[in-house]
């Protein structure tokens, strides 16, 4: 198969480096406005199936002349390109994978071309990160081993393996990105019904191995399209992992008013707003740098198998490769996304139209996959009882 990655940002990039090493892939272009940085990546990588595109992903044909080269195309630019490039893969009959973008229906955008892409023959499949992505499929997994699906909770977090104070955090993506999931109202299903939670809200308790008691609570975002693909459940709700102490740091700014999109002060006559101000502040002391980042990842699907109560559980630990400094979150991330491309390449997934994760995923294959890469993420199930 032939594969396209759009962006040499660093999910593009990552994704690029686990395609060359597979057997099934026999040509790879990685494309990007930047040349120069996509470049030293394939100098350092050597890799006679990479080849370096210039794209300018704002230009409709000269991004259709590149997406048509491949056979499957890989989008990690920025979520506002995914609706554009989902439509300009099911004109140039290209399968299509994103990284998802719940913030202004990106993915919403994407799901509504479903009709089209099945008429043209082609699969896409947006949200393939973590959170949203790999939690969809494990969700998917567990719940198609169970008669019928009541509940899903869902824990991500990534965190710094040696925590500095005052925050205990670092950054793996925008911090903006971090600000909007502590700001944004948080959505749940209790009582099979669709509620509003605040967000760094009811925290909970815990446990990962090597890491000790952590704190869980609700942030926005990450249930993305789970409520609609299981529409039954009793209960949803997504919680983010930190270390113990950080949500009541956060809740504070927030309770202050720092972290909203709408104030501003004015000084010295410039009016400026205030969430700037502090994301600009905080960035230089938050970014990760060369310090080791771990994601903790927990599905618990539970419900009813043979008529008895039933639970299946996926966890995962995953820290930054030594050898390669490739971080947690890009392993995590560029696997998912690279894996399920291939799949669809080499005819593991053979349905065509737009679907979310969990309704098209195998997760059997898609463990093993992972496991080949170093992510292991492991299953535990008891039919009787819950496990936690």
């Amino acid at each position: 198969m032939k594969v396209v990655v759009l962006g040499a940002g660093l999910m593009g990039k990552e994704a690029a480096r686990d395609l060359v090493k597979s057997e099934k892939v026999e040509k790879v272009w990685l494309a990007d406005l930047n040349v120069r940085q996509a470049e030293e990546f394939a100098e350092k990588l050597m890799s006679d199936k990479l080849e370096i595109l210039r794209l300018d992903a704002s230009d409709d044909v000269q991004l259709k002349e590149v997406m048509s080269l491949g056979d499957v195309v890989i989008n990690a630019l920025f979520y506002t390109f995914n609706e554009k490039v989902a439509r300009t893969a099911i004109e140039a009959g290209v399968h299509s994978v994103d990284l998802g973008g719940h913030i202004g229906g990106a993915t919403d955008a994407v799901l509504e071309l479903s009709e089209e892409a099945q008429k043209k023959g082609v699969t896409l499949i947006p949200d393939l990160g973590v959170a949203p992505g790999m939690i969809n499929i494990l969700t998917g997994y567990g719940a198609g081993k169970l008669d019928k699906a009541e509940s899903v909770k869902l824990y991500v977090g990534g965190i710094p393996v040696d925590p500095e104070p005052p925050l205990n955090y670092n950054i793996v993506f925008s911090l903006e990105g971090v600000f909007d999931h502590y700001t944004d109202p948080s959505h749940v299903i209790r009582d099979g019904k669709w509620q509003e939670v605040p967000s760094l809200s009811e925290l909970e308790s815990i446990t990962f191995d090597g890491y000790g008691e952590m704190e869980a609570f609700h942030t926005s975002g990450g249930t993305s399209t789970l409520s609609k693909s299981f529409p039954e459940l009793d209960t949803l709700e997504y919680k983010t992992i930190r270390y113990k102490g950080h949500a009541e740091k956060f809740g504070l700014l927030v309770d202050l008013g720092l972290l909203g999109r709408d104030a501003e002060v004015t000084v010295g006559g410039q009016t400026v707003k205030v969430r700037d101000v502090m994301r600009e502040h905080l960035s230089p002391q938050l970014r990760l740098g060369d310090k080791k980042d771990a994601v903790l990842l927990r599905v618990i699907v539970r419900g009813k198998k043979d008529g008895h109560d039933a639970c299946y559980e996926y966890d995962l630990i995953t820290e930054k490769d030594p050898q390669t400094n490739v971080t947690a979150m890009a392993r995590a991330t560029a696997n998912t996304i690279s894996v399920v491309a291939q799949m669809i390449g080499d005819g593991t997934i053979t349905k065509r139209g737009v679907y979310p994760p969990e309704l098209i995923v195998p997760g059997g294959p898609y463990i093993a996959e992972m496991k080949k890469r170093g992510v292991n993420i492991a299953e535990i199930s008891s039919e009787e009882a819950a496990t936690v």
